[in-house]
């Protein structure tokens, strides 16, 4: 889809906000995007710029992006910033080298990448908050993460390496572009619990909102990085003593499920998912499929997608995100084996949190916590519904 000035003014948009939100039209080989200006000029914010690119989007008879009233997630002006760019930065500098590493190792810069953007969505946090999740990042950064090179032992790189300076390239915003072709190649079906759409889309939303980062050794590390899940499997699930643990792409689902009905647009995909946070309960425990952080996060992922000028990936990823979910609701509860489904007493987003000597370093969880806090803030901001996202922020702390 080509968003171009005639576009705008067939749609009824008036020519006399193209110079007042400073928008230029990029024509690219896969997809033309509305790009905002960041300079100091005055800019509309998320949900200005959602209420009309919806009604662009479906004036032009593409389906499967935004449902009805939609907006996608804020950054607002930070009074304060919770991380400063040397996590950004760093965490940019690490998904470009994943690949060298293993695919699963592109948790490690992501997580640094949502920690930075998570002080951007929330600056007015308490400080015990900040400092919880720079402790995260440190502690990844140091090579306590299982998915550095404790999970790929045969690593030609130590963790702390990835996140290493490249040298000094001149930035190409057009090519940010390339990532999205990459994912393009393995979105149709659900690779590794999403981290293909996870680990791109997060990588996407940094360069568009910092495009003096997109250099030629980012971009094209990245690439490979989602490249190594094109043959990747949905992830796998466990299902009881008796089966195991099995490979997703091993599973038959049936036909038809009453309580999932299916989703075509953002809308209804978030709706769905946070519903899901709000009926947790701990006496279902199911283990598989990343689990609902990951169905949260895969979720969010596309909601950026759209936001950040990729809509024609957007309905296959939603088909996609359908299927990792029907995984995930058809694994049997096995509470009887392994107890109730952990989770904290207190939301991650409050000091009572990290400053109550009980805050998990679980294996995965010390990348995942903040990759889920800023997930979900994604995910929640993207319809206008206030009452179910504070339903479904009361019980986030059940995923941690």
């Amino acid at each position: 889809m080509r968003l171009s000035r005639e576009t705008l003014v067939f749609v009824g948009w008036p020519e006399s906000q193209f110079e007042k939100f400073s928008i230029r039209f990029l024509h690219t080989p896969t997809v033309a995007q509305m790009k905002l200006s960041t300079s100091s000029q005055p800019r509309m914010n998320r949900y200005e710029f959602l209420k009309i690119s919806t009604g662009i989007i479906g004036g032009l008879t593409i389906p499967g992006v935004w449902g009805a009233t939609t907006c996608a997630a804020e950054t607002p002006p930070a009074e304060r910033v919770g991380l400063d760019d040397f996590y950004l930065m760093r965490g940019l500098n690490a998904l470009a080298r994943s690949h060298q590493m293993s695919a699963m190792a592109g948790h490690l810069g992501a997580s640094l990448v949502a920690g930075y953007f998570l002080g951007k969505q929330r600056p007015n946090l308490e400080s015990e908050v900040y400092d919880g999740i720079q402790g995260d990042l440190d502690r990844v950064m140091a090579g306590e993460s299982v998915f550095g090179s404790k999970m790929a032992k045969n690593s030609k790189i130590a963790d702390s390496e990835l996140f290493e300076a490249f040298p000094k390239e001149k930035p190409n915003e057009s090519l940010i572009d390339g990532i999205a072709e990459a994912l393009e190649k393995n979105i149709k079906t659900p690779r590794e619990s999403g981290h293909n759409v996870i680990f791109a889309s997060i990588a996407i939303h940094a360069l568009k909102e910092r495009p003096d980062l997109a250099t030629p050794s980012i971009v094209d590390g990245i690439r490979k990085l989602i490249g190594l899940f094109d043959n990747a499997h949905p992830g796998s699930g466990y299902y009881g003593k008796t089966k195991g643990r099995i490979k997703g792409n091993k599973i038959t689902l049936p036909e038809l499920d009453d309580e999932l009905p299916p989703y075509t647009d953002v809308k209804g995909m978030v709706e769905v998912v946070l519903e899901e946070i709000i009926n947790q309960d701990p006496k279902v425990h199911v283990q598989g499929y990343g689990g609902l952080v990951h169905v949260n996060n895969h979720a969010a992922a596309i909601t950026d997608l759209a936001q950040y000028g990729y809509p024609e990936l957007v309905p296959a990823a939603i088909a996609s995100h359908h299927q990792h979910l029907r995984l995930w609701r058809n694994l049997p509860n096995v509470a009887d084996e392994f107890g109730p489904s952990p989770y904290a007493e207190f939301n991650p987003y409050t000091s009572a949190y990290w400053t109550s000597g009980k805050v998990s370093y679980d294996h995965a969880l010390l990348t995942h916590r903040v990759k889920t806090m800023f997930g979900f803030d994604e995910l929640a901001e993207a319809i206008d519904d206030d009452r179910k996202e504070n339903r479904a922020y009361d019980k986030l702390r059940y995923m941690m």
